[in-house]
């Protein structure tokens, strides 16, 4: 007997829970009352890096003296940018609303779903009209949303969120960005070097990275020409004429300081898309971290799962989302999943890139693991050189004894490409050695991976070697 699924929300987590639904022979129902590919691919993930590109060349035009190249008369222009965003997030739309209506057993319906009992979803048509459809199971995605800060202020004009700035037809002047999470830090570091002058009022930088990683990027921030504060939080927004003033609180000391901007960026996190959902109606208990999951992703309804930002695991990351929604529909097809949810790469798209996979050292001092650290500085990898970016440090933890790769650590050129290393051999539960007996391309950086496997042993080569103690 076919299983029928319905799935609320087109984002990374439905639409990919849909077509592996769709490949087992399900009988599948999409719902999504906005564009296909969700946050991510309209207002996020995709959006901030065609961005991050532009601010990439920004920032090599701004050296090009440094290779020898003379430019002259170089300057951003907004609507350009705007068009260029539209058109990658377009191609990408379109293409995957051509993959879903490839498959036969998928039928999208353009609307808004409210959940009737466990086994009905009742839809408002965006064209007029209701409907009901009936299923075995329904999968909850629809993913998050920007949130405001409680800051005195924050509904004047002129404070934003990412929402909102990524709509922008033109560079600020001067941007304010609230936050220093992976989403103030990159809008930050973007928006530097598309020319704004960024004021960033930062509590801590990167909660959850590996504090040595924070640490060591604060001072690129600044580096970068981003007038940085940290251990501060803003109290109060007030308008003057066409300006926006910010009074920051350092949180540690009886300081306060003023900055003045045209626009302020809130980039306070994002919180669970549940509104209209009828979640109480049904018994489907959640809170403001989301809606309370199981290891299965199932809710405290049986038949009812949920993934990516809107549960509760707290891990508002596509490609987790999609990772979620491939083994919800695996488990409810009679699978056992082969898929790693327990490690996941994070990427901080800044200037300088971030990239972790695994524990940090704060999280394996916490859990009592005896490990063993290396480090690699990319002012010594070739590749790097060449670049003109050997700014950075790969970090890889692993256990004292069995030399089992725990943690990866990047920061630097490309992080978020070559973390993808560390990720594989953590998922597969691989040792310093499944990465030392590998032969690293030449000049590449990602011997610098090597290198920094190496140093677990101290035979890393290009370093020089510890001094003995007498």
């Amino acid at each position: 007997m076919t299983k029928k699924i319905a799935i609320i929300g087109a984002g990374p987590g439905g639409y990919v829970a849909a077509i592996r639904a769709a490949q087992l022979g399900a009988e599948v129902t999409l719902i999504e009352n906005r564009e296909v590919g969700g946050t991510c691919l309209n207002r996020g993930c995709i959006p901030t890096k065609t961005y991050f590109r532009n601010a990439e060349i920004m920032s090599t035009l701004k050296r090009a003296n440094e290779f020898g190249i003379e430019v002259d008369g170089y300057k951003m222009d907004g609507k350009a940018l705007q068009e260029r965003k539209k058109s990658v997030v377009n191609t990408l739309v379109s293409g995957i609303e051509k993959l879903i209506s490839s498959y036969k057993n998928i039928e999208f319906i353009p609307g808004t779903a409210k959940l009737k009992d466990k086994n009905t979803v009742s839809v408002e048509l965006l064209d007029g009209g209701n409907r009901e459809v009936e299923v075995d199971h329904i999968i909850i995605a629809t993913g998050s949303f920007p949130q405001m800060t409680e800051t005195k202020g924050v509904d004047l004009e002129g404070v934003i969120t990412s929402d909102e700035l990524l709509e922008l037809d033109h560079i600020p002047e001067t941007l304010i960005v609230v936050g220093g999470g992976v989403i103030g830090l990159e809008f930050a570091s973007i928006y530097q070097e598309l020319g704004s002058h960024v004021i960033l009022l930062a509590s801590r930088i990167l909660k959850d990275a590996d504090k040595e990683i924070a640490k060591r990027l604060t001072p690129m921030l600044k580096k970068q020409g981003i007038e940085t504060y940290v251990d501060i939080r803003a109290k109060e927004i007030t308008k003057e004429g066409d300006k926006l003033r910010v009074v920051a609180k350092y949180k540690e000391k009886d300081e306060e300081i003023e900055v003045v901007g045209d626009y302020v960026l809130i980039a306070s996190g994002r919180g669970p898309l549940v509104d209209g959902l009828n979640l109480e109606g049904v018994g489907i208990e959640h809170d403001r971290k989301g809606i309370k999951v199981n290891d299965h992703y199932e809710t405290t309804v049986p038949g009812i799962y949920s993934i990516g930002d809107v549960n509760s695991k707290g891990i508002q990351l596509a490609h987790v989302a999609s990772a979620q929604g491939e083994y919800v529909v695996e488990k409810i097809m009679g699978h056992d999943p082969d898929i790693v949810l327990e490690h996941w790469p994070a990427c901080v798209f800044t200037m300088n890139e971030v990239a972790q996979v695994g524990y940090t050292e704060e999280q394996l001092k916490e859990k009592g693991i005896e490990y063993k650290s290396s480090k690699f500085m990319f002012s010594a990898n070739g590749k790097a050189l060449s670049l003109g970016e050997a700014e950075g440090i790969i970090k890889i933890l692993a256990g004292k004894e069995d030399n089992k790769i725990l943690g990866v650590h990047i920061l630097g050129p490309h992080a978020n490409d070559l973390i993808h290393e560390g990720a594989l051999a953590i998922a597969n539960n691989m040792d310093a050695a499944a990465i030392t007996r590998t032969i690293h391309a030449h000049p590449t950086l990602s011997e610098a991976v090597h290198e920094a496997a190496l140093g677990l042993n101290d035979l890393a080569i290009h370093v020089a070697p510890k001094r003995k103690r007498k």
